[in-house]
């Protein structure tokens, strides 16, 4: 999934579900590298890896607030991100356990 630099970020999976009005809500826990802000993830391309080798795409669409407004305050304090993303053609659904990483 290409190099990472130690300041990029990676996530892992805890939780991935249908989200209401289509796409799919991911919820994320920094793994290593820096959190990035809540800026840089808008819009942003995502690229994953699950644990059998598969992988898949998707776009950033916003935020989920199950827990709570994001910020960068919170996202820094818990390492914790829940977003909604629209799934890429091509690639397997992101589910449970798998690694994602933010394009650059």
């Amino acid at each position: 999934m290409g190099n990472n630099d130690g300041k990029s970020p990676t996530f892992r999976v805890l939780d991935a579900m249908d989200a209401p009005h289509g796409g799919r809500i991911l919820r994320l826990r920094l793994e290593s590298g820096e959190m990035p802000s809540i800026g840089a993830l808008k819009g942003a391309r995502l690229t994953a890896r699950g644990p059998d080798g598969s992988t898949g795409t998707a776009r950033v669409r916003g935020f989920a607030v199950f827990g709570g407004h994001p910020s960068d305050d919170r996202l820094a304090r818990t390492g914790r991100l829940d977003l909604h993303v629209e799934p890429e053609a091509g690639g397997s659904p992101i589910g449970l356990r798998w690694e994602v990483r933010p394009d650059r």
